[in-house]
C-alpha cells in the first residue's frame, strides 16, 4: 500500500533542521517557566476541583433518592453526569498523567489515584502515558489510532470490518469506558513476558470492573431500597453519557482534519524538538470557555497537553497563548474551531474511510483528513522555503502553503460538491450490488 502519511515531518512543516532546534528550544523555555512558577494557586485549584467534584456527587445522589417527581429525577441524574464526567476529565485522566505529582500528596498523585471507571488507573497509564503520547498517531504504533475497530487514516489497510465502522464508533462512545479499559489490557499485556504476568493483568481489570459496577449499579441503587430503580437508571444514564462526552473529547483532538498522521519511519532517531513538532501537527484543539473546559478536563487544549502532558491542565490556557505565538512566528496551523465543526469532521472521516480505498477519488493532495509531505513537492519554492528563516522577514511557511493550495484547487475546479455527490452514490450503488 502507497503510504498517505506524513514521512518527513520538518519538510513538511516546512522547516530547516535549524528551525526545527528553534522551535524545540522555546518549548523547552515555556516548560521551564510554568515549572518554576507553580505553587500555592495551582495547589489550591486542584483541591477547589476535587471538593466541587464531591460535593455535587453527594448532592445530585442524595437528589436523585429524595425526589418524588421526574424534575428532581433529571436534575439529579444531570448533576451525577457532570460529576461523573469532571472526576473522569480534569481529575482522574489529568492527576494520573502526574500532572500534580510535584506537591508530593499522597492522595493527589499518580500512582496513587484510583479513578471513577472501570479500566485499572495502572494498565491507562502504560497504555496511553506511554504508547499513545509517545508514539503519538503513528501509524501502527499508536494503539489509540482508531482504537482497533474504526479507521482513520488510508494506511490502515482496509477491512470489510471497516463496513460497520461508523455503527462500531456509536456503539464504542457508550461503553467507551468498557472499550478503553480491554484496549488497555491488550497493549500492556502485549509486553509482558510471561502468561502468569498477562493472566494477572487480566484478574486485576476484572476486579475493578467488577467493583465499579457493583458500586453505581448495585450498592447506590440499593440504598434507595424502592427505588432500586429509578437510581439504577440515573447511574446507567449518567454513565453513558460520560463514556459518549469522552469519546466525543478524545477523537476531537486526534482525528479531526489537520491532526495528521505519520509513518513509523519518523521516529526513528527522532530528537526532542522534532518529538515536539509531531505532536503539534498530529493534535488539534477545539474552542471551549469556562465551563466547557472544566468539563473536558481542559483537553479542548489536546495541542499544549500533549507537548507537555505532565503540567497541570490549569495552566494550559496560560501556555496556549504562547504556543499560539510560537506557531504563528514559524507560520505553522494552530488547528482549532468550534467543536460541532471538530466532531463532525471526525464522523466524516469515519464514514468515509469505512468504504475501499478504490471509492476514495481524493489523494494526500487534497484529501482533508490525511496529507504527506508529497503534497507540496510539486512547489518549485520548496527548496527555498526550508532554508533556515532570516531574522526580520516575513515566513513562508506550512500555513501559508496550505492555504495556497487550497486557493490553487478552487481555482482549478478540481473538486465540485455535485461530482463529490454523483461519486459518493456510484460508489455505494456499487459496493453493495458488486459479486461476490
Amino acid at each position: 500500500m502507497i503510504s498517505v502519511a506524513i514521512a518527513e515531518v520538518a519538510e513538511y512543516a516546512h522547516l530547516s533542521e535549524a528551525d526545527v532546534e528553534a522551535l524545540g528550544s522555546s518549548l523547552d523555555e515555556i516548560r521551564r517557566d510554568i515549572e518554576g512558577s507553580l505553587g500555592a494557586n495551582d495547589r489550591a485549584y486542584i483541591k477547589r476541583v476535587i471538593r466541587f467534584q464531591r460535593c455535587l456527587e453527594v448532592a445530585s445522589r442524595l437528589t436523585i433518592w429524595a425526589s418524588r417527581g421526574k424534575a428532581g429525577w433529571m436534575a439529579g441524574t444531570l448533576g451525577l453526569l457532570a460529576a461523573k464526567c469532571i472526576e473522569n476529565m480534569e481529575l482522574g485522566h489529568n492527576i494520573t498523567h502526574g500532572q500534580w505529582d510535584w506537591m508530593n500528596d499522597p492522595e493527589i498523585h499518580s500512582n496513587t489515584w484510583e479513578w471513577d471507571m472501570v479500566s485499572p488507573s495502572s494498565q491507562w497509564r502504560y497504555a496511553h502515558n506511554y504508547r499513545h503520547h509517545v508514539y503519538s498517531n503513528v501509524i501502527g504504533m499508536d494503539d489509540d489510532l482508531g482504537f482497533g475497530v474504526i479507521r482513520v487514516s488510508r494506511d490502515q489497510e482496509w477491512k470489510p470490518g471497516y463496513l460497520w465502522a461508523p455503527l462500531r464508533a456509536v456503539g464504542l462512545s457508550v461503553v467507551f469506558e468498557w472499550g478503553i479499559a480491554l484496549h488497555n489490557l491488550a497493549a500492556e499485556q502485549r509486553d509482558q513476558a510471561t502468561e502468569e504476568e498477562k493472566a494477572e493483568l487480566k484478574r486485576a481489570m476484572f476486579r475493578k470492573m467488577g467493583r465499579q459496577a457493583a458500586k453505581d449499579y448495585l450498592f447506590y441503587p440499593a440504598l434507595s431500597g424502592r427505588r432500586f430503580l429509578r437510581t439504577f437508571l440515573a447511574n446507567l444514564i449518567a454513565a453513558g453519557f460520560r463514556n459518549g462526552w469522552a469519546y466525543i473529547v478524545i477523537v476531537c483532538g486526534h482525528f479531526v482534519d489537520g491532526a495528521e498522521k505519520f509513518t513509523p519511519e519518523t521516529v526513528e532517531n527522532e530528537t526532542k524538538p522534532e518529538w515536539y513538532l509531531r505532536q503539534m501537527l498530529g493534535t488539534a484543539n477545539f474552542d471551549a470557555g469556562p465551563v466547557l473546559r472544566l468539563m473536558s478536563g481542559n483537553l479542548c487544549y489536546q495541542i499544549e497537553h500533549h507537548l507537555f502532558p505532565d503540567l497541570p491542565s490549569n495552566r494550559l490556557p496560560e501556555i496556549s497563548a504562547r504556543v499560539r505565538a510560537l506557531l504563528a512566528e514559524h507560520d505553522l496551523p494552530y488547528t482549532t474551531g468550534p467543536l460541532i465543526r471538530q466532531f463532525w469532521h471526525t464522523v466524516r472521516t469515519i464514514c468515509k474511510l469505512s468504504l475501499p480505498d478504490r471509492f476514495l477519488t481524493a489523494s494526500s493532495d487534497d484529501a482533508p483528513e490525511t496529507a504527506s509531505e508529497e503534497k507540496f513537492r510539486d512547489v518549485p519554492m520548496l527548496a527555498q522555503i526550508r532554508v533556515t528563516h532570516e531574522f526580520g522577514t516575513q515566513r513562508r511557511g506550512l500555513a501559508t502553503a496550505t492555504a495556497n493550495r487550497a486557493g490553487q484547487r478552487m481555482k482549478r475546479g478540481r473538486v465540485r460538491p455535485s461530482s463529490r455527490r454523483t461519486a459518493a452514490v456510484a460508489a455505494l450503488v456499487s459496493l453493495f450490488t458488486a459479486r461476490p
